[in-house]
């Protein structure tokens, strides 16, 4: 079936998405990621580009549900107990009740209620098998995991590319598609991850902050001088231009809660809707 698309329609989907993914400090560029490692992984396993563009969407929405989760668990920085756990796991319901109300949420609606399935049955919402899941659920189950393990928190570094996928390769046939590994694993012998690992649009790497070791995300349009604020421990940075980099200086200083307010990253929706096609097969 295709299925025309209103572009401002899904840019404010997406930047609603983006303004839900800033709730958590600790994920900055996230939905970004994953929505490009989607878009790759699809694109070497051997989807259209239809295809692969209709994944992608799926990449960007897929954590929609986490407007449903409380800070507390959101921004916790340790181990979640057993009952933050159970907590965590409603979010893909959540995501999908959401999409489920848009005029534009069928077409990534199994996307955010089945990327925390598993092929044997094992997973999120309602355990459901590799029998009942899309190929592009299991595409964002791969991809999601995958941005997870080489991204990093607090209390640790973001693991190297080949450990990430070493680990992955564990699961293969059990939690994920073994061809989708193969095809993500593929890509990791080129340059096409690297630029993508770390970043939270393109071309802008992550910063870490200097007072409390989290990430945080800056702009395309951040200038030397130019103050940014870590939404994790509230610290004001004046930002110093090395290079193609950015190195941030801590003042003292934390932000008010209007300098903390959540903003979605418009420059990337905007690039990333443009490339979209004005009708996908769904």
């Amino acid at each position: 079936m295709q299925l025309n698309i209103e572009k401002d329609l899904l840019k404010s989907l997406l930047a609603m998405g983006d303004v839900i993914e800033a709730r958590d400090t600790y994920t900055g560029g996230h939905v970004w990621r994953v929505s490009q490692f989607a878009k790759l992984v699809a694109l070497e396993f051997g989807l259209s580009k239809n295809e692969a563009v209709h994944v992608s969407v799926g990449g960007y929405l897929h954590d929609m549900g986490k407007i449903g989760i409380s800070d507390s668990i959101l921004r916790k920085a340790g181990k979640l107990d057993d009952a933050e756990f159970e907590t965590i796991k409603t979010h893909p319901l959540i995501g999908a009740n959401l999409l489920n109300e848009h005029p534009l949420g069928n077409i990534v609606l199994d996307m955010a209620l089945h990327h925390h399935e598993r092929l044997d049955g094992k997973g999120y919402p309602h355990s459901v098998d590799g029998d009942g899941l899309s190929l592009n659920a299991q595409i964002i189950s791969v991809v999601d995991a995958f941005d997870a393990l080489t991204s990093s928190r607090p209390y640790r570094k973001g693991m190297k590319i080949e450990d990430a996928l070493s680990i992955l390769i564990k699961s293969s046939g059990s939690q994920f598609n073994p061809g989708l590994l193969t095809a993500l694993n593929s890509l990791s012998v080129g340059s096409q991850l690297i630029h993508i690992v770390g970043h939270s649009d393109e071309g802008i790497p992550l910063i870490d902050c200097p007072a409390c070791g989290a990430v945080f995300t800056i702009t395309r349009h951040t200038h030397n001088g130019d103050v940014a604020f870590c939404r994790t421990c509230t610290g004001k940075m004046v930002m110093h231009k090395r290079g193609d980099f950015f190195v941030p200086e801590f003042t003292g200083t934390t932000g008010s809660p209007r300098d903390l307010l959540p903003v979605p990253n418009m420059d990337a929706i905007a690039d990333f809707v443009g490339k979209i096609p004005n009708t996908l097969d769904v």
